[in-house]
């Protein structure tokens, strides 16, 4: 072994999940995530807005729901499904969002409500804004695996491969997985803009191709992961992926079925009235949101800082106050 992998052999994972603070609040590199992939969706339909016919208010309004949705039914299916033990003992602090905890397929099923909630209420072709928005919520779910990593969350299996990282709380070097998730999600994104040369965004088809790489590769980059909780032998979550590949393949199948019936995707509307004063009260709500999002923790992160110095030598301990499930 060369002395650049006896160098990285030896990284022990010392990253402050801390970003700064202000006025007496904690930020944190895993809010910022979040941050950064809102931030994302709101470019991506300013410079797609002429395009697609909409106008500026409608661009902040779907950035919104898109993220008021992610950020309450990633929580809501965390609790749920991996930490409900806990909060079924402790129900007065369902609310309590500073304790982190967030499931990346609740943040999934939050990123098709919100869009279908604005559609809803704007009048335009869900199809559409679904195509249109899995480019920026790939791009947004890579940034969100690289914020796991900076925490040091979501352990990998033991390995002894030389780019083994020994996390803070974990026994021996562990397989990075959320840096593989990470590399995964980029790789979805390339897979996207490829077909989006080819495929016009209204049909389904980029969501399909979304939903099913995402899914399908998922599977292979959870081998490598240390689940919680499984169920028959195999993590939870696993299932969860499989279910996604198999409904990818379904909407493909459901797109190719509308072009052989010869259903065009449906057109959007004219644009609605033009800009006024509502549309700063807008922009401000959706800054609020990017603001409150850095103060979000993972619960992993709360659990974890005030017994981070000492927890190197040892298995994963939580406070008794803090959620034991990582997602």
């Amino acid at each position: 072994m060369d002395q650049t992998a006896i160098a990285l052999a030896t990284f022990v994972h010392g990253i402050d999940p801390r970003l700064a603070a202000l006025f007496g609040v904690p930020l944190y590199h895993y809010g910022l995530a979040y941050a950064l992939g809102f931030a994302g969706v709101y470019a991506w339909f300013s410079i797609r807005r002429r395009a697609l016919g909409w106008s500026a208010a409608e661009t902040v309004e779907l950035s919104i729901l898109f993220a008021a949705a992610v950020l309450v039914f990633g929580r809501a299916f965390e609790i749920a499904v991996y930490e409900w033990d806990y909060y079924a003992r402790h129900a007065g602090q369902l609310l309590s969002w500073w304790r982190g905890g967030m499931a990346s397929h609740g943040v999934l099923l939050g990123a098709l409500l919100g869009p279908w909630a604005f559609c809803r209420l704007r009048k335009r072709p869900l199809w559409l804004v679904l195509d249109e928005l899995v480019v920026p919520g790939a791009l947004f779910l890579a940034l969100g695996r690289i914020g796991n990593f900076v925490n040091g969350e979501i352990i990998g299996t033991v390995t002894g491969a030389w780019w083994g990282v020994k996390f803070p709380a974990a026994e021996g070097f562990r397989h990075p997985v959320t840096l593989y998730e990470s590399a995964k999600n980029f790789v979805v994104l390339g897979i996207l803009l490829c077909v989006r040369r080819k495929v016009k965004p209204g049909d389904g088809r980029l969501l399909g191709h979304f939903v099913l790489w995402y899914g399908l590769l998922r599977i292979f980059t959870d081998v490598f992961r240390q689940y919680g909780k499984e169920l028959l032998g195999i993590g939870r979550g696993q299932y969860f992926n499989a279910a996604m590949a198999l409904a990818g393949l379904v909407l493909l199948a459901l797109a190719a079925r509308a072009r052989r019936a010869g259903k065009a995707p449906l057109p959007s509307p004219p644009a609605g009235p033009p800009v006024t004063w509502r549309l700063w009260l807008k922009r401000a709500a959706f800054a609020g949101i990017l603001l409150f999002s850095l103060a979000i923790p993972s619960s992993w992160t709360k659990g974890s800082l005030p017994a981070r110095p000492a927890a190197a030598a040892r298995s994963p301990a939580l406070p008794p106050t803090a959620p034991s499930r990582i997602q």
